[in-house]
């Protein structure tokens, strides 16, 4: 596809990005730059299996002009099987190579396909430690987000990484995976005397050179993933605040390295917010993972956030995206996901934890109205949150699917177990001493919900997690007047019938409105066609299902055909999937439930229209009568323009439009 966007054509893709990713600036941003700089095709993922990573010393002199990096990296590790002889690690061919050492014994090393492979002198067996020294240098060759970039501000220079998830390698030696921390790590580095270089962990010293550079010593005392290093490089402006803990006994620096021009009075407003979000985290997730190192922000050259241990790189300071960063110290970093296929693991709790602080900060309306949005992202999720082609950096920060569903299914667990247990299932979690600075899988994670709750959630995670799309309900409810004015309730939930799974197993709330009140009732439904029998006290005047919105559905509810109220046919019109596309494009809808009419299965004329963005009919697509179903149209856009185009639902009284986007 050329890269090509009218002014016009970029205006509503833009919109289009900020309605489907909510406030998911995160993953915008990283699609984004991923699009850009697409050269993920000779990837080495997982890396060297046959080595366990221990220690990091960068040591690093960054130019501007010219624009490179050189120096060198110490790394160590162990052997995990006997009588290894060899290793490698992963680095851009674009870069080079000096000189490798293995135990301070030059060797002759080979290179190919963005490897380093390293001889060792002797063979060694399981548990035996290795130290490699490998001098490197060049200008590195951008992959995924801008792994590594010289840019600029107001004309000063501003040099920054963000190797997620596979850019590390880009510019320095390394094993890059996150299965695979080192246990602490240092960075060096030299840069120009006017600029300041900020990295992971704590500032051990400053060292003038003499000859218009300076050193800084940064070190990392806990376990680091490789694309958690980072570093950011300009003429910052240090604004600094402290968050105060262990009952007002101890304190930690949270700095934060603005651009001069950009430190205004507002920014300062939203960065002391930084404070107010470390109590309420601390209060519901446990402890800062770093109180030995710092928080703080480096201002970097694009408009999202990048959670870099201890400094999260950032390009705007919104609440939202301040608290998901942050949230990430314990989500993402204290705890990082074994493998890429599971960053829901990091995404979707960083999403989830942006509604905590809003409940928190702002009470229980405004986490509602965040979950509102995210589920109406995660609705357009395609595919398991299970990542399945992690060699799409696309797929894995995908924002309606790893971050808005990833967020959903988190509110949706705690609708099941109550907040009180949920949230101590996120403290066990990021607690849990095989965990605790490591990595998970979306099953240790399970196991600790199912240890706190009690409850068996395999169905949970196997349909939410590895499954796709979310339930659509239609409910049936009849009466029967009993004795002592009381009712019998009878309900029948019926599912859509789904891919996969087949239909959803959930608990479901149910409440009865009666002339006496309002009586609330959990139903556990693992049927695809249930029946349930409610006993309430007075004459049921409505019903109302899932009332507080705990699951991402589309649901109505229909009176019994004894009663007169009968509501008429009711219709779901799903997002345009791709979108935007080229030339072919798939419209799914869905007849969602079962009206009845005097005891018949409903059946009505349905069309749907295909217009230009000045309301011209393009074509009709669907004219003919449909009954109860899913249905799925292709579009094939031919030979018309790159631009916005529209697509209208209609049948009876219901109408809907939605807008979609060819680009050519």
């Amino acid at each position: 596809m050329k890269y090509f966007l009218t002014t016009t054509i970029a205006f509503f893709l833009c919109v289009h990005l900020i309605a489907q990713e909510s406030d998911h600036l995160c993953s915008v941003q990283k699609q984004s730059y991923y699009n850009k700089f697409l050269k993920t095709q000779n990837l080495n993922y997982p890396g060297d299996e046959t080595i366990d990573i221990t220690y990091y010393k960068l040591d690093v002199k960054v130019s501007y002009s010219p624009q490179d990096i050189s120096g060198g990296v110490t790394v160590k590790g162990k052997s995990k099987v006997d009588n290894l002889s060899s290793l490698y690690l992963d680095f851009s061919d674009n870069m080079t190579v000096s000189m490798v050492s293995v135990g301070g014994r030059k060797v002759v090393y080979t290179r190919a396909d963005r490897k380093i492979r390293i001889p060792l002198s002797e063979a060694i067996n399981a548990g035996t430690e290795f130290t490699v020294n490998v001098d490197f240098g060049g200008r590195p060759d951008p992959s995924g987000f801008g792994s590594f970039e010289f840019s600029s501000h107001n004309g000063i220079p501003a040099i920054w990484s963000l190797s997620e998830p596979y850019g590390a390698s880009d510019w320095f030696p390394c094993k890059d995976t996150p299965a695979d921390k080192a246990d602490s790590a240092d960075i060096i580095i030299t840069c120009d005397e006017t600029l300041i270089p900020v990295s992971n962990g704590t500032l051990k010293s400053i060292l003038n050179n003499g000859n218009g550079t300076h050193t800084y010593h940064w070190n990392s005392s806990y376990p680091i993933a490789q694309y958690l290093i980072s570093l950011a490089i300009t003429n910052y402006e240090v604004y600094k605040n402290y968050f105060v803990y262990n009952n007002s006994l101890d304190t930690m620096e949270v700095v934060h390295y603005n651009y001069p021009e950009r430190l205004t009075a507002q920014r300062r407003t939203d960065l002391d917010r930084t404070i107010d979000m470390l109590h309420i985290f601390t209060d519901k997730f446990g402890e800062y993972p770093f109180l030995k190192e710092k928080y703080g922000h480096a201002e970097f050259g694009w408009g999202g956030g990048m959670e870099h241990q201890t400094i999260s790189s950032m390009g705007s300071f919104g609440s939202g995206i301040v608290a998901h960063e942050l949230a990430h110290q314990w989500f993402g970093d204290k705890i990082t996901c074994k493998d890429w296929q599971h960053i829901w693991l990091n995404e979707g709790f960083a999403t989830y934890s942006e509604a905590t602080y809003y409940e928190e900060a702002y009470g229980l309306a405004s986490y509602k109205s965040q979950i509102d949005s995210e589920m109406r992202s995660a609705k357009n999720a395609r595919g398991s949150i299970y990542v399945r082609n992690i060699t799409s950096v696309n797929e894995i920060f995908n924002g309606s699917r790893s971050y808005a569903k990833g967020a959903v299914v988190l509110h949706m667990l705690r609708g099941i177990v109550g907040k009180e247990i949920f949230y101590d299932i996120l403290q066990t979690y990021i607690s849990k001493p095989e965990l605790v600075y490591g990595v998970a899988t979306t099953e240790d994670f399970q196991a600790v919900a199912e240890e706190v709750s009690g409850i068996d959630l395999d169905y949970f995670f196997s349909e939410w997690i590895y499954g796709e799309n979310y339930p659509v309900y239609s409910t049936v409810w009849s009466k029967t007047e009993l004795e002592n004015n009381q009712y019998n309730v009878r309900l029948n939930i019926a599912q859509q019938t789904n891919t996969s799974p087949k239909f959803f197993t959930m608990p479901i709330q149910i409440k009865i409105n009666t002339n006496q009140g309002d009586t609330l009732f959990t139903v556990f439904n693992n049927q695809n066609k249930q029946d349930f029998n409610l006993v309430v006290n007075g004459n049921p005047t409505s019903l109302e299902f899932d009332p507080d919105n705990w699951i991402l559905k589309e649901s109505a509810v229909v009176v019994g055909v004894e009663d007169e109220n009968i509501l008429p046919d009711q219709f779901v019109l799903h997002q345009n999937y791709p979108n935007p596309f080229n030339p072919v494009t798939k419209i799914k809808y869905s007849i969602a439930i079962p009206p009845l009419t005097k005891g018949r299965a409903w059946a009505g004329l349905v069309t749907l229209r295909i217009y230009d963005i000045l309301g011209n009919e393009i074509t009709v697509l669907v004219n003919e009568h449909k009954s109860v179903g899913n249905y799925e149209v292709e579009f094939v856009a031919g030979s018309l323009a790159s631009g916005v185009y529209y697509y209208k639902l209609t049948s009876g009284n219901y109408s809907e439009t939605k807008k979609m986007i060819l680009l050519k």
